[in-house]
């Protein structure tokens, strides 16, 4: 594999349900030793466009390349697959089921090493249906690297979890990335994709809309920092503040380039800042640009 190829592409993909395209003539490249987040609303073609990946569903047309070539039965062999939900057999312990999991590759994690890398040390023993959620979701990510892949793929890997737990799980992703791993990730955290993405592709209505760092995607689309305010601590000084504005629910949103700037103008105007808040530009307020605010099921 050549130097700057990507480990894993999608050409022109698209799949077709019926009438319904779930994913329409996409594109990704995915260099290889980065997280790449996969984000997008309900719907947009995610889940479909993973499982294409994947190689568990075809594409009604397009390809996919693994390190440059058509995808080949070793394919299965050389990846890892975290899925949101996997049911594990409820009479056998956590050293049993990572045992059984080993013996179906012929190229083994080392055990020990795979144990203290997802902190299972301390459960071994304990069965299946006994551990907890993040004791389980540790569980299920060391299955994913039992055959030492070269591309790990994480579904939504810490949803349920309480902070604590994910936190662990993060430090845990990161270290697996330091080892040089290729992983892509599908979350509806965006703090989670902040921290642990390398870069972001932001997905809607089968495509992908926008792609690049997570601080660049701010920069563009986060709509910058806004100030706000209660309406009434403002009256007769509205027309007379030199920001673009919005009312809503009786506040006030105004939106600035310079903080310091905003506030002296701010106070010069005689505005009170005791109830003032700041938002900051977030991969939450990308999210929500780029793909809309109306719930979706």
């Amino acid at each position: 594999m050549k130097d700057g190829e990507p480990i894993i592409e999608a050409v022109k993909i698209t799949k077709q349900y019926g009438k319904l395209t779930a994913v329409d003539e996409l594109d990704l490249a995915v260099p290889r030793g980065i997280c790449l987040g996969l984000l997008g609303p309900n719907g947009a073609g995610k889940t479909t466009l993973i499982e294409i990946i994947e190689d568990i569903i075809a594409p009604s047309a397009g390809q996919v390349l693994y390190q440059g070539k058509a995808r080949t039965p070793a394919f299965r062999e050389q990846i890892g697959i975290m899925f949101q939900q996997t049911a594990l057999l409820n009479f056998m312990n956590v050293e049993e089921t990572l045992l059984t999991f080993q013996s179906l590759y012929r190229k083994r994690h080392d055990l020990a090493d795979l144990i203290d890398l997802c902190h299972l040390g301390d459960i071994l023993r304990q069965q299946n249906d006994k551990i907890s959620g993040g004791q389980r979701q540790r569980l299920l990510l060391a299955l994913a690297l039992i055959n030492r892949p070269h591309l790990l793929f994480l579904d939504e890997p810490s949803t349920g979890l309480d902070p604590q737990a994910r936190r662990n799980l993060w430090d845990i992703v990161n270290n697996i990335k330091d080892q040089g791993k290729t992983i892509i990730l599908t979350t509806h955290y965006m703090e989670e994709a902040h921290h642990l993405c390398d870069e972001v592709a932001i997905m809607d209505h089968g495509k992908i809309i926008a792609q690049g760092r997570p601080n660049d995607l701010i920069s563009r689309y986060g709509g910058g920092i806004q100030i706000l305010l209660p309406r009434d601590t403002c009256t007769g000084l509205i027309a007379a503040l030199p920001f673009a504005m919005t009312v809503s629910n009786n506040t006030l949103h105004l939106q600035v380039d310079e903080m310091n700037r905003a506030v002296n103008t701010l106070m010069q105007a005689g505005v009170d800042l005791n109830q003032m808040e700041v938002q900051t530009p977030s991969l939450e307020a990308v999210f929500l640009n780029l793909t809309g605010h109306r719930l979706r099921d």
